[in-house]
Order: structure tokens, then sequence, then C-alpha cells
């Protein structure tokens, strides 16, 4: 199943609030995301049935394999634009606003690159 950037966005934020708070519930999502119950709800049964997550009897959601890597690239390549557009002068706000909308697009080889430029920037 080939997921959507709002798939993407769900996935990356239970793996944000897991590291946070440990236990994960759709209304933590709800509430992270700003986004209203029906559409959690919605969302959380998709990537549970393409199996990105699973849900507990609890209600505490947990990334599978699948979601924890996808997840993981997501959110790898929000932090490494985020940081290279704020090396360039871009006030932060708006740097991790494009960060967001661009980490769903852009190709692995042009990430790569540009993530090996900022490491060598940093030396």
């Amino acid at each position: 199943m080939q997921l959507k950037e709002s798939g993407e966005m769900y996935l990356e934020t239970i793996l944000i609030l897991s590291n946070r708070k440990g236990f994960v519930r759709s209304i933590d999502v709800c509430e992270e995301m700003g986004y209203s119950k029906p559409s959690v709800s919605r969302a959380v049964g998709i990537l549970r049935d393409g199996g990105y997550i699973t849900v507990a009897r609890d209600g505490g959601l947990h990334l599978t394999e699948a979601g924890l890597e996808v997840a993981e690239r997501t959110y790898e390549r929000h932090n490494v634009l985020s940081e290279l557009f704020m090396t360039l002068g871009v006030e932060k706000e708006t740097a991790v606003n494009d960060a967001c909308k661009i980490e769903h697009v852009i190709s692995s080889r042009t990430f790569d690159a540009l993530k090996k430029h900022l490491n060598e920037d940093l030396k």
C-alpha cells in the first residue's frame, strides 16, 4: 500500500508522541494534529489495514516495523530540511513549515545530497 502525505504525517505524529509520552491513543493524535476524532479514526483504520500500525485493546497505537520505517524516514527528512533551511537564514517557523511540505515529495537521492551538504557545513 502506497502511503499518501497524510498517512506519513500520522505515522510521524505517532512516532513523536511515542517518544514524548510513551503511550499514544487516537485522542492524543487528534490533539497534536488538530484534527477531529472521526478524521483520526478513519486514518487509524486505514493505517491499521495497511499494516503500518496496530491498535491494542486499551486503545494504544503502536507502529509496526513498516510504520516505524516510514515514520523515522519522514521525521529525519523533517529535521534535516528544517536545519538546512535555518542554516540558510530562514526563520525557524518558516523553515519548519516548509520542511513539513517538502519532506513528502523530495526524492531520496536529492535528500541524501542535501543531508551530506548540511553535514559537511556543520564540520
